[in-house]
């Protein structure tokens, strides 16, 4: 297949956002940002996969103004004058390379702390009923007044990210994190109107965050919402059980603002409910009429989890994902592991170099690319 033909090539455009392809570097935790400071090295880092070709980067997750929104010490800040100017410089460079680039803002909520030496958080962690995902106990619950400065501190974080130059806003609403949080009945046990029985009700907070981002930013700023079923001690969990109530849970988050849901899952070839060929994104799409991501695994021969504990991840075939981004089940493709270990991947995918791409190497998680 040509450039010209495969999908994978067509330019998208969505409100302000023009893209040269379809694919989408996936936000990775780096660790590289000593006290929250991004670093020329940082800057070079996402600079290499702009100048690789790739479509749309996100950056790894930058935290919003809350304290022990992080549990480590060297995730990036998107606040305060020092962080604001290191990620004016990442943008500078994305743009100078050719590239464009959302940031990824961030609550870690309540976690496990990742104490580093001569670091340790000041104050406990907060989520909506102080309670991790094992159902114990590892916080605080948040107040309504925490909440409301909670929302705030996201829409804060979008429009320095707009005044920066940022293309557009990526929020992380998946994995556990706080807004992953409201979302799921083991970690949200409030009695007001931020939790409930139902999934559209635990979702108030997150279609408030939405929608206080979009007067933040405006109509023609795309929002990006970053979504799991699944969970980081439950793997086969889902929050939606079928479309129905998949519906009631992203069209509320449509209607406030979400112009891509950013659809994340293990292996993103496996249909999402039983007896439908449907993945995850293409759920998304079918019931909001929403662009959307599909991620996971995108190229290697195995699932995200696997290659840490086992062995790295060997590069395998895009004709999957052509096929299905040919019949329009979604509308960008993420990658991931493949291009932290190399920055080229797309463009080489691009020039048909297949046997030269690397795959995903677990050593380079402890280096800047």
């Amino acid at each position: 297949m040509s450039v010209k033909s495969n999908p994978l090539y067509k330019p998208f455009q969505l409100k302000s956002l023009r893209l040269k392809n379809r694919f989408v570097m996936a936000p990775m935790t780096r660790g590289f940002c000593p006290n929250g400071i991004p670093t020329p090295e940082v800057a070079a880092y996402y600079e290499r996969r702009a100048r690789g070709h790739v479509g749309l980067i996100i950056s790894e997750g930058t935290v919003v103004n809350r304290p022990s929104s992080s549990n480590q010490r060297d995730v990036p800040h998107f606040y305060g004058n020092e962080s604001l100017d290191g990620w004016k410089k990442v943008i500078d460079g994305v743009h100078e390379s050719g590239g464009k680039m959302a940031p990824q803002i961030w609550h870690m909520g309540i976690g496990n702390p990742r104490v580093q030496a001569g670091w340790s958080p000041d104050y406990p962690f907060e989520g909506p009923s102080g309670i991790y995902g094992t159902g114990a106990h590892g916080g605080v619950a948040m107040s309504e007044k925490d909440i409301q400065l909670t929302i705030k501190a996201f829409a804060d974080a979008a429009a320095d990210a707009k005044k920066l130059g940022f293309d557009t806003v990526e929020i992380h609403g998946a994995h556990g994190y706080l807004i992953d949080e409201f979302f799921w009945d083991v970690t949200n046990k409030r009695q007001d109107a931020y939790g409930g029985k139902t999934l559209p009700e635990r979702s108030r907070f997150a279609v408030e965050v939405v929608q206080a981002i979009r007067l933040a930013v405006g109509d023609d700023f795309p929002i990006i919402l970053r979504i799991s079923q699944w969970k980081p001690m439950d793997y086969q969990f889902k929050l939606a059980k079928d479309p129905k109530e998949m519906s009631e849970w992203l069209v509320p988050l449509a209607e406030a603002g979400v112009d891509i849901f950013h659809c994340s899952q293990h292996r993103f070839w496996e249909p999402e409910f039983p007896g439908y060929d449907l993945n995850f994104a293409g759920w998304a799409k079918k019931l909001t009429d929403k662009a959307t991501i599909t991620v996971g695994s995108v190229g290697l021969d195995q699932a995200f989890i696997s290659s840490f504990k086992d062995k790295n991840a060997h590069a395998t075939s895009l004709d999957e994902v052509v096929r299905r981004l040919e019949k329009k089940e979604f509308d960008l493709v993420g990658v991931g592991r493949s291009l932290l270990t190399d920055p080229e991947w797309v463009q080489k995918v691009e020039a048909g170099r297949f046997s030269e791409l690397l795959g995903f190497n677990k050593e380079d998680l402890k280096r800047l690319t």
